[in-house]
């Protein structure tokens, strides 16, 4: 560890359980050891009483089973057909499995079920190119980076080129941020390695192949659809913020062409084959002076960054003269087309800014699309996005085109929850009397068809500081709204909180029932169904699927009303991810510092008996998270994201071989098992 390492980890000593402080400062720039961000004076929830509406009136009579109008992923039909229900319609699921028992945090193993195998797809500094270099870890440099397969894989999604016969494919990628102290030899340069860090970020496409549906797929080497989006990669502003002033640089005097793309997390794919990526951490990237109101906000600060690019290009110091708004240009949902490697990607700030987890779109039954959107950060909100123009039907490249403008345009809205048992929670986590942690909610405006309706802000001022425009509606304050994704059997929405310590902690907000426990160390699992079954609607009902834990070591968890001794424990949820049959999984990050355990992939069920049912598909190896899930059961592969493998480790004692393990007393090939490469890797049938 350097010790610039060093120095600028805060979280040391103060992290619980196994939980990496390098993590905490490289990944978030250890946001935990900082002042809340949200200390606005917003109504806390618990305080909201309101009759104006009720279960009934939210609902709408006999709607409570309504679902959710969707198209095709191709759009293909020519109007949106409505989801059948789980069961009927759905192929059956082909990923039976018995559930792994949890796996101590210390294990450096991917663990999957019996009868099931896996291995890479695509590997940290595989070459993408013809040009590319070979990776080699001991000769690493920006330039070969910038050829190769980016670090820290999140979302990740893998489609089907059509007409293949399901032989060929295009995987996406995010890479949210590196760990240079793990990933090169103390002895390079500092310059050197701040390049090479710098070329690890941003994202990658990369066609797959196979030589029918049973055999894994293998990432193909010079194929025409492979691409590197790089921090120099130019991005094109779109929404209310395009051309504004708090765009301007002095190297984009227009405001309208934005370099690179920062922190991205999650993500989603769109009906019309599109991906969307969301800029997250992209606070801890910027020296600010730490004191408007809203660097505070953003918790940006006057500290040196973690990696140091201020000191070889002036843009990442905003103190620097024409460079004060560069800051403001990062933190959006950003769109990509992965069939297009001449496309210039689109950084949409009608969707808002703030730290995206990702979002994820759905199209209501009038062809408007909806995305759904989480703010990932202590007491920040719930973001749901509908689309002015309605989507065009078809695959051919005019609908396509016309499609990649939806998001540009909309109305923006925040949530507030209201719960049934106010006077019953107490923050300990109690089950209500009635049975159920649950209630209505409605979605509160802040631009509707992209002009500003709140008081004092323009449309560009409620794009660019999205977060203070929504202190001013009071919306709940949530645990860390991570991925937000609506049900495509359903309808319904499922949103993942992950945890917060800081619930019910001095001035902080107390419990509520959406949040219903202090120093909340597990998170859950909202259930939002939409009024009516209209996802462009203001009114909802929500429930809690999941309150996270351990039921083992935890009484104050809840699975639905699932027996709790029948679950498998899980902390910490973070992505979310359906199946054909429409059940639930869950990919967790945090799970070391809460159980004790490896992070892991989850199924849940949501439909009759199964409802609640938690059950462990596999554990990623120690210090690394699990991100990105795929779930093709129709094939019996499931893909995921396997990031910061062996996090703790040093460059001259690694923590993790993940994936090139070999065995014992063997030669390893050049450039393997020497030290962990996050990956994307493939589960299937044995």
């Amino acid at each position: 560890m350097t010790e610039t390492t060093r120095r600028l980890l805060p979280m040391l000593g103060h992290t619980k359980g196994k939980r990496s402080a390098v993590t905490c400062a490289l990944k978030c720039d250890s946001a935990c050891s900082d002042a809340v961000c949200n200390t606005s004076r917003n109504t806390y929830f618990r305080d909201i009483v309101s009759n104006e509406f009720s279960r009934r009136s939210a609902l709408g009579a006999g709607a409570a089973g309504a679902l959710t109008l969707l198209v095709s992923s191709q759009l293909g039909a020519g109007s949106a057909q409505a989801a059948p229900p789980p069961g009927k319609g759905y192929l059956k699921s082909n990923l039976p499995f018995e559930p792994i028992a949890p796996v101590d945090a210390m294990v450096d193993a991917m663990t999957v079920p019996e009868g099931y195998d896996w291995n890479p797809v695509i590997r940290w500094g595989d070459p993408l190119f013809r040009t590319s270099p070979a990776f080699d870890a001991n000769n690493q440099t920006a330039a070969a980076q910038a050829l190769q397969f980016g670090y820290n894989c999140d979302y990740t999604d893998v489609i089907e080129i059509e007409g293949s016969k399901g032989r060929r494919a295009v995987l996406f990628a995010n890479h949210e941020y590196t760990n240079e102290t793990i990933m090169v030899p103390p002895t390079l340069a500092a310059a050197e390695v701040r390049g090479i860090g710098k070329a690890a970020h941003g994202l990658s496409v990369v066609e797959l192949e196979r030589k029918n549906k049973n055999k894994p797929w293998t990432y193909v080497q010079g194929a025409p659809l492979n691409r590197r989006y790089l921090t120099t990669t130019p991005y094109e502003v779109t929404g209310p913020a395009a051309g504004s002033d708090l765009l301007k640089t002095k190297d984009d005097p227009a405001g309208r062409t934005i370099l690179g793309t920062l922190g991205n997390c999650a993500g989603g794919t769109t009906p019309w084959g599109t991906i969307l990526s969301g800029e997250e951490n992209f606070n801890g990237y910027f020296v600010a002076t730490g004191t408007s109101a809203g660097d505070r906000r953003y918790g940006i600060t006057n500290r040196p960054t973690a990696r140091g690019w201020e000191i070889d290009e002036p843009r990442w110091d905003t103190r620097n003269a024409g460079y004060e708004n560069e800051k403001n240009r990062f933190g959006y949902i950003v769109e990509v087309d992965p069939l297009d490697p001449t496309s210039t990607p689109k950084k949409h700030s009608a969707l808002g800014r703030f730290k995206h987890e990702g979002a994820n779109v759905t199209v209501a039954a009038d062809g408007r699309v909806v995305a759904y959107m989480g703010d990932d950060e202590r007491f920040d909100y719930l973001y749901k996005f509908v689309s002015t123009n309605k989507v065009r039907p078809g695959t051919d490249p005019a609908a396509r085109k016309a499609n990649m403008t939806l998001l540009s345009e909309g109305s923006l809205y925040v949530a507030r929850f209201q719960g049934n048992s106010v006077a019953e929670i107490d923050g300990t986590g109690t089950l209500p009397s009635d049975g159920a942690f649950d209630g209505v909610g409605e979605w509160l405006p802040l631009l509707i068809d992209n002009r500003s309706v709140v008081a004092g802000m323009s449309a560009a001022e409620v794009t660019v500081f999205t977060r203070l425009a929504a202190d001013t509606v009071a919306p709940t304050k949530m645990d860390r709204c991570e991925d937000v994704e609506p049900n495509p059997a359903t309808g319904k929405v499922y949103v993942a909180c992950t945890n917060n310590t800081n619930r019910g902690v001095g001035s902080n907000a107390a419990a509520d029932e959406a949040n219903p426990r202090s120093l909340n160390r597990d998170g859950h699992v909202v259930e939002l169904t939409e009024a009516g079954g209209d996802a462009t609607g203001t009114r909802f009902t929500w429930n809690l699927l999941l309150v996270c834990g351990d039921p083992a070591r935890n009484q104050a968890t809840y699975f639905a009303g699932y027996p709790k001794d029948k679950v498998s424990p899980i902390s910490c949820p973070d992505n979310v991810a359906f199946d054909s049959q429409g059940n639930l999984w869950i990919s967790t990050d945090g799970q070391p510092s809460t159980v004790g355990f490896n992070d892991g992939l989850f199924k849940v069920g949501l439909e009759g008996a199964e409802r609640g049912r938690v059950q462990q598909f596999l554990a990623v190896p120690r210090d690394a998270e699990t991100c990105g899930p795929v779930i093709h059961d129709q094939d019996g592969t499931v893909f995921v994201a396997v990031q910061h493998p062996g996090e703790d480790g040093s460059w001259a004692a690694q923590l993790s071989y993940f994936p090139d393990y070999v065995p014992t007393g063997a030669v390893p090939a050049p450039g393997e098992a020497a030290l962990p490469r996050p990956s994307v890797v493939q589960v299937y049938r044995a």
